[in-house]
């Protein structure tokens, strides 16, 4: 029994592997939200209830690559460099903020700037509180309690490189203006798929905080 366990989980691995190429999460949990209102087919206005996230900050001036070294060690939270070795499910998106991006005046994967640092984001899986989850080993990871947020979001395909980020983002602003809402924080990018996702088939947003 326990090989033919194996040899099901071995190809249950590569299938997951293989359909992500076509931009398929297969059982992957997302954070709940509800949508309070639809513009168009590409914007929508969301609730997103309290979440868990593990980030990081990355500086971007030092690093030649810090979208990858931030996944790296956030990644490796997850696969077990924590305080029990114990590994958490993935989620999706993963949240990324990049330096540079700037809006008026707070995202799935999300991303975020401090300074000349890159934030980045993964949501926990919705099983634990922040107090369930294993301590990070390194302590450039961060878990964090988020509060319960109202986002307007725009969803594209494509790149998700920071010029494809900026476009969507002022075309996100731009909606905005004729609309009740407000913004009232920084843009992230939420990212849902892997990097060897093919581009047209993958799943992007970029989200603004709001309020009436």
């Amino acid at each position: 029994m326990q090989i033919f366990q194996s040899i099901y989980s071995s190809f249950a691995s590569v299938v997951a592997a293989v359909v992500s190429i076509f931009g398929v999460n297969m059982g992957t949990e997302q954070p709940r939200y509800d949508v309070l209102e639809r513009f168009g087919d590409k914007i929508e206005i969301r609730q997103y209830g309290p979440r868990v996230a593990a980030e990081t900050i990355v500086d971007a001036s030092t690093s030649d690559n810090a979208r990858g070294d931030a996944f790296r060690l956030i990644a490796g939270y997850i696969f077990g460099a924590n305080k029990t070795s114990e590994n958490v499910a993935m989620t999706s998106p993963v949240e990324i903020s990049s330096p540079g991006t700037k809006i008026a005046m707070t995202a799935p994967v999300e991303v975020n700037k401090s300074a000349d640092g890159l934030v980045m984001r993964f949501f926990m899986p919705s099983k634990y509180s922040i107090d369930q989850l294993p301590e990070p080993s390194n302590p450039r990871v961060k878990l964090t309690q988020m509060p319960s947020t109202t986002v307007a979001v725009l969803r594209f395909t494509g790149s998700t490189g920071d010029p494809a980020v900026t476009t969507r983002t002022a075309e996100l602003i731009r909606s905005l203006e004729t609309t009740k809402w407000k913004i009232v924080g920084p843009a992230t990018a939420f990212f849902y798929n892997p990097p060897w996702a093919i581009p047209f088939l993958r799943t992007n947003e970029v989200v603004i905080p709001v309020t009436k």
